[in-house]
């Protein structure tokens, strides 16, 4: 249970190899999918062009619970991107985990909270520079004084807030799933009575972690377009 993770230093940088790994597995995944499902496009879908428009359609409702089309369309590509990459994240490490020389190695990227505050910190980013962009530098840092100034204090600390939330929310489900299925494994190591006691709660449990990973997907999504909506609609 207690593994350690690979790191090295370059260039006076420390990298740690399990994320770099598991982070280009999950964007491979999400790119193949990606690529398979919009190689053939046919009037009448099938297969995984089918499902992957039933996911654009599934983002356009998120985006279209938080703010106008007309506004929010530009975030569509965004949004499924991240439905995609997180999701699949999520999943990559419940079949099984792989640890070398008590060095970590395979893992859900997402239980790592280095990869899910760079997520979250990459969105609050984005929400501020959509917000200039479309309202200008000008009528844009207005909003924080508004609807009266001494919150802009109160709004300031929001931003750091909603960011930590964001990213340690994915972080802390995902992290713990993980942890419950490592016990379960190591319970299923120390015998033939260990090994079926675990069993079932071993398979209820992957089963429960799938629909919390595919839930985070969504909770991460949603907050995303809400908070952009926040940034870039005029009625915020």
């Amino acid at each position: 249970m207690h593994h350690g993770a690979p790191i090295v230093e370059f260039l006076g940088l420390t990298f740690n190899l399990s994320n770099v790994l598991m982070i280009t597995v999950a964007s491979v995944i999400v790119f193949l999918i990606a690529v398979m499902s919009t190689r053939r496009m046919a009037m009448k879908p099938t297969g995984m062009q089918n499902f992957f428009e039933w996911v654009v359609d599934f983002v356009k409702g998120i985006i279209n619970s938080s703010m106008d089309w007309h506004t929010g369309g530009r975030f569509l590509t965004l949004g499924v991107t991240l439905l995609m990459y997180i999701f699949v994240s999520n999943m990559l490490g419940l079949p099984f985990s792989i640890a070398v020389n008590h060095e970590l190695w395979w893992k859900s990227p997402t239980a790592d909270p280095t990869i899910t505050l760079t997520l979250a910190v990459m969105i609050v980013a984005l929400t501020h520079y959509y917000g200039v962009k479309m309202k200008g530098t000008s009528e844009y840092g207005k909003d924080f004084f508004r609807p009266m100034a001494f919150l802009f204090p109160i709004k300031i600390i929001e931003e750091f807030a909603n960011t930590l939330t964001l990213g340690l929310r994915l972080y802390g489900n995902i992290y713990a799933g993980e942890i419950l299925l490592g016990l379960l494994a190591g319970l299923a190591t120390t015998g033939v009575l260990g090994a079926v006691s675990a069993a079932l709660p071993m398979m209820v449990w992957q089963a429960f972690s799938i629909f919390v990973g595919s839930i985070q997907a969504f909770i991460f999504v949603m907050l995303t377009m809400v908070y952009m909506s926040h940034k870039v609609s005029s009625d915020h």
